[in-house]
């Protein structure tokens, strides 16, 4: 007798929609001029899947607005991280409608179909009928992630290993990185495969990631009679955690007043880092970890300027692929990140710059560029400039943060603390005032 997983026999916390049903009887009409109910159920799907995609409220209820106008319908529209709550009216009627998603994540390749849904719908789709519709976003809605867990942990590791040389880590906690940061994702994707809840795929990813950097640490301790100072690099093996888009999207959310939806993703982060870090102190104390300051490393200054443009755009284009980046799209938001990053690091470095201020510069860097590369090829915003900064959150300083506090060092923790916060901040404030600076609807309080 077959035995069903766990997974495919539990009841579902959030029922699947029906949306086939909502569909009139006569498949000849055509959605602008089918009822009310009908419409709505396509706006509001429309406004789901863009939800599902990890982007902001203000993306959202532009393209629920976009449809709206172009079936005649006003529609007024709340967007939380995990809900929409919104109202069609036409003049005679009215339908409300409150809908969820089961899990939120990031997948830019279905957002720029969606995109792309959404601008060509008034030429296409507007003329289609509902059934039609809704087939087609079933299409759209089967797009999951383009790469195996495989790839995907190579494309932690590439991310991590980047993220140690541009730290001030060497070629020995670079190679220690790569490995266990690919194995904690490739953990980490197989448990998000399976359904497993949030809380437990950061404990286990962030806990293997940690495992297999002391292994390897104390293999090539052992064999190699490498240097005690190279266990440092155990803090850049967890970077991939990063929660980036929704850090990212919740300042661009409160920069527009969208406070519901910009304090739940913002939570969201906070709830991300606060487990990540908790687990990573207690595996620290567990395998006899200390985050130290890495050795110094000598070379001219033009040979460092290349590498990091190397590695810059090596972590920025591991962040994008594990986002769900088609290739080019991934490279695009790379070579972005390579300037913008690289800046910010030199900008440190020559003119002895706040961090903060360095990182609002580089982050309005990326946002100006990825403004001008969108009116080029279309490439949704978000998908290029995330990617680009998420190399500029202060993982690192986080992390020591939260161990001094767990070890009772609380001058050095909040020192560390109040660093993070500072970059945290500046990293959205800078992509808002490009967002400002070029584009005119975001520019005004419509």
């Amino acid at each position: 007798m077959p035995t069903n997983n766990y997974i495919d026999i539990m009841e579902k916390n959030h029922m699947e929609i029906p949306w086939h049903d909502y569909t009139g009887d006569d498949s000849n009409t055509l959605i602008k001029e089918s009822g009310l109910i009908e419409k709505a159920s396509v706006i509001g799907r429309v406004g789901l899947i863009m939800l599902s995609c990890g982007t902001g409220a203000w993306r959202v209820r532009t393209s629920m607005n976009r449809l709206s106008k172009e079936l005649h319908v006003t529609c007024t529209v709340d967007v939380g991280l995990m809900s929409i709550e919104f109202n069609c009216f036409d003049g005679k009627d009215c339908v409300s409608q409150s809908l969820s998603i089961a899990n939120t994540g990031v997948n830019t390749s279905k957002l720029y179909r969606m995109e792309q849904f959404v601008d060509n719908f008034p030429k296409e789709d507007a003329h289609l009928t509902g059934e039609e519709i809704h087939k087609r976003l079933d299409e759209i809605e089967k797009i999951h992630t383009l790469y195996s867990p495989v790839k995907l942990g190579l494309a932690a590791a590439f991310a991590c290993c980047g993220f140690t040389f541009l730290l001030g880590g060497g070629p020995i906690e670079m190679l220690f990185a790569f490995i266990a940061a690919g194995v904690g994702n490739i953990v980490r994707t197989k448990l998000i495969k399976h359904h497993f809840t949030l809380f437990l795929n950061i404990a286990a990813s962030i806990s293997i990631a940690c495992l297999v950097y002391a292994i390897c640490f104390n293999v090539a301790e052992s064999v190699l009679g490498i240097a005690h100072i190279h266990e440092a690099g155990y803090i850049c093996s967890m970077l991939f955690i990063i929660p980036g888009f929704p850090f990212i999207t919740s300042g661009i959310d409160l920069a527009k007043l969208d406070l519901r939806s910009g304090l739940e993703r913002l939570t969201y982060s906070i709830i991300i880092i606060l487990v990540a870090t908790m687990f990573a102190w207690i595996m620290a104390l567990l395998l006899k970890l200390q985050p130290q300051d890495f050795t110094t490393i000598h070379m001219s200054k033009i040979l460092l300027l290349v590498l990091r443009i190397i590695t810059s755009f090596c972590g920025v284009f591991g962040f994008s692929i594990m986002f769900n980046s088609s290739i080019p799209m991934a490279a695009t938001a790379a070579c972005i990140g390579a300037v913008a990053n690289t800046l910010r690091l030199e900008l440190i470095d020559f003119t002895h710059m706040p961090y903060s201020v360095a990182a609002f510069i580089g982050a309005l860097t990326a946002g100006l560029l990825a403004s001008f590369i969108k009116s080029n090829n279309g490439y949704p915003r978000i998908s290029l400039t995330v990617p680009s900064i998420v190399i500029m959150v202060p993982g690192l300083y986080l992390y020591r943060a939260i161990y001094n506090f767990g070890i009772m060092s609380l001058t050095e923790a909040v020192s560390w603390f109040s660093l993070a916060i500072m970059i945290i901040m500046a990293l959205p404030l800078g992509l808002i005032f490009a967002r400002i600076l070029t584009d005119k609807t975001f520019r005004y309080c419509t």
